[in-house]
């Protein structure tokens, strides 16, 4: 008896920790924590690229300057007795226009002489052709058929009278001229920029008077930058006159005075290069800058800076994208059919202030993430934001054209 109960309890023992194992085993302890809540994904603003037709549009600057600029000079010397009502600084004349008045009694004076000595040279002239005339009977009367010399036809006194005669005209068209030119007239219609001289001031000959310009139209000279000639439809002019190109438009801008802009047109391209700049340029024309309806506004000024944009070459199946959706000039982010960000190198053909051309990299269709991303790698869950995104509202609204914008 005592053996069977010395077996039967160490088995009993061990079916009892089997039990207890299995059990443990079979029920593990669980993790009562709380999981994390999931991490949220980022919201980016996307833009599907869209090919179609861009006008380049090519900034520049440059100064405004007068077609035509000139130093009104005395041609005579005298007092100034008439000053113009405008002839003064800033006013505008036109072509013809009396500007000045030099005293002219002297050159009156200088006319009426030269006329006197036209008519005394005339009568001499008058008199040596009859003695002339009167040579010639006495030779044919007396001379025995013989050839007379020009001394005995009194020749040479008659050419010596005639060129006394001449002489005389040229003396009086001088003294005239003269006493026209007592009178200074405008050459072109324009505005006094810088008047030197006024009523009861003697003048002498060759004396500054005041400076003029021109207001048919006014130019303006601008850089074009190596990158942007082949955007650029230049007017040349060949060896005959011919012109090949358009006549580009450009639109000038300034905020000398509040936020103004002027129409104007490129009528000419340089024959060199700049020699600092190394650049090309091409001059504009504003025309008539000074007409009642432009004068409404605040005028534009000589050398008054000036910022142009100019209109270029319209391309076909453009792809433009903005300036701020590139990560150091060379690559961008696109999103791929499971929003995945994926990076992507680009190559850039041209570039302005807000948008890009793109040459390579990008195809119609491509969901461009354009919201400034931080530190983030490629292969990342995005989610879309819906609606139009803020950045393409600011542009439209500034009508910046592009392919996809």
């Amino acid at each position: 008896m005592k053996t069977i109960k010395s077996v039967l309890a160490p088995l009993c023992i061990l079916a009892i920790t089997g039990v207890l194992i299995f059990f443990i085993v079979s029920n593990p302890p669980q993790n009562t924590r709380s999981k994390g809540k999931p991490q949220a994904q980022m919201v980016v603003d996307v833009l599907t690229l869209a090919a179609q037709d861009f006008t380049m549009e090519i900034n520049s600057y440059g100064v405004v300057k007068p077609r035509t600029q000139s130093m009104l000079v005395a041609q005579v010397s005298g007092e100034i007795s008439y000053v113009s009502d405008q002839f003064r600084d800033g006013g505008f004349f036109e072509k013809g226009q009396l500007l000045l008045q030099i005293d002219d009694r002297d050159y009156q004076a200088e006319v009426k002489i030269a006329q006197a000595t036209l008519l005394s040279a005339e009568q001499a002239l008058l008199e040596e052709q009859a003695r002339s005339e009167q040579a010639l009977a006495d030779w044919q009367r007396l001379g025995n058929g013989s050839n007379a010399n020009s001394l005995v036809l009194r020749k040479p006194q008659l050419a010596a009278q005639r060129a006394n005669v001449l002489s005389a005209q040229a003396k009086l068209e001088k003294a005239q001229l003269a006493l026209e030119r007592t009178r200074v007239v405008a050459p072109f219609s324009g505005r006094v920029l810088n008047k030197q001289v006024d009523v009861g001031q003697v003048v002498s000959n060759n004396g500054q008077l005041a400076e003029v310009y021109a207001v048919d139209y006014v130019e303006v000279r601008l850089p074009i930058n190596n990158g942007d000639l082949r955007f650029v439809v230049l007017p040349e002019q060949s060896r005959d006159g011919v012109h090949n190109g358009e006549q580009a438009k450009v639109i000038f801008s300034s905020d000398l005075v509040g936020y103004q802009q002027w129409q104007g047109t490129i009528i000419r391209t340089e024959g060199a290069i700049n020699d600092q700049s190394q650049q090309l340029y091409v001059v504009a024309q504003i025309s008539d800058p000074y007409s009642a309806k432009k004068l409404a506004h605040f005028p534009i000024k000589i050398g008054q800076y000036v910022n142009a944009k100019i209109t270029g070459k319209t391309l076909s199946n453009a792809l433009t994208i903005p300036n701020h959706a590139i990560y150091q000039g060379s690559y961008v982010y696109v999103l791929n059919e499971q929003n995945l960000l994926m990076r992507k190198n680009v190559d850039l053909a041209w570039q302005n202030q807000d948008i890009t051309l793109v040459q390579s990299g990008l195809s119609a269709g491509d969901r461009l993430v354009i919201t400034p991303l931080g530190q983030v790698s490629s292969g990342t869950k995005v989610t879309v934001a819906k609606g139009v995104p803020k950045q393409v509202k600011r542009e439209r609204n500034a009508k910046v054209q592009g392919g996809g914008i």
